[in-house]
């Protein structure tokens, strides 16, 4: 979860260490390597005893494809995935303070209702001891911004920490679970992932609530999202590779049936420099 003293460079650690494992075992499964029938279900030794407290694995569908079609894609902002519709709810709430002639130090607070796992994961007080610390603290993601407009990579380090201003921002934002929020979030035919942001200002005004329940690379917003995300595609392709290397690229990227019928290694080819 990334809290202190436990943040560090190493990012979604677990995921790819889990992938490796299982592509091993495949790869041993297809050598003809024997299996054994108890290995989950044995006595004492078997993986549900040692490590599940003797629990069955239990699941929401049958194996399938879910995961592919309901993908997140981190589209707009390099930030903790239960924060970026809060993100997104920021960049509204900065454009608004312009047009009002407001600046974040006319805020008194600012109230954030949110999921129970945002809270879990990414509602931090105090230090913040490095990048990784801050793109694990919906305060920090939030706070940058309400103050400058923008949020990249950039902004998790150093010299852009040291602005007082943000850890002065910190301080005014306060998470709150919605129930509600909490549920849609575990749904699996939604899979939300909630923030409302509401903005007080020291003359006692506020601002109506900010709302958005999913985020531009959520599967609800492909309509939105596919555009942005290709063309984050190509720009990141542009930043590697010579513009005929880019083309053959793309061209097997964008077109459906052609990458369906590509085998994996034929594709994985075209990267090679």
């Amino acid at each position: 979860y990334r809290h202190a003293p436990n943040t560090g460079s190493r990012k979604s650690w677990a995921a790819g260490d889990a992938t490796s494992r299982a592509v091993r075992l495949a790869l041993i499964a297809r050598t003809g390597e024997m299996g054994y029938p108890s290995v989950l279900s044995a006595k004492t030794w078997g993986f549900y005893d040692v490590l599940f407290k003797g629990q069955p694995f239990r699941f929401q569908r049958p194996y399938g494809s879910y995961v592919m079609e309901n993908v997140l894609f981190k589209i707009s902002f390099p930030a903790e995935f239960h924060s970026q519709t809060a993100v997104e709810c920021a960049m509204q709430i900065h454009d608004r303070l312009k047009s009002l002639g407001k600046s974040t130090d006319d805020i008194a607070s600012i109230t954030i209702r949110t999921h129970e796992a945002c809270i879990r994961i990414i509602d931090k007080k105090g230090p913040l001891n490095n990048p990784a610390d801050r793109d694990h603290c919906i305060q920090y993601m939030v706070a940058v911004p309400l103050l400058f407009g923008r949020l990249t990579a950039a902004d998790y380090e150093d010299d852009v920490a040291a602005d007082p201003r943000i850890d002065a921002l910190r301080d005014k934002i306060t998470c709150v679970e919605d129930p509600a929020y909490t549920r849609d979030y575990h749904d699996p035919d939604k899979r939300s992932i909630a923030n409302a942001l509401t903005v007080r200002f020291t003359d006692g005004t506020q601002l109506d609530e900010v709302v958005c329940e999913y985020p531009i690379g959520h599967k609800r917003r492909r309509a939105d999202g596919i555009p942005l995300l290709e063309a984050k595609f190509r720009t990141n392709l542009a930043r590697i590779f010579p513009a005929r290397q880019q083309a053959r690229i793309l061209e097997a990227s964008l077109d459906q049936k052609k990458l369906e019928a590509m085998p994996v290694h034929e594709y994985v080819d075209l990267y090679v420099i």
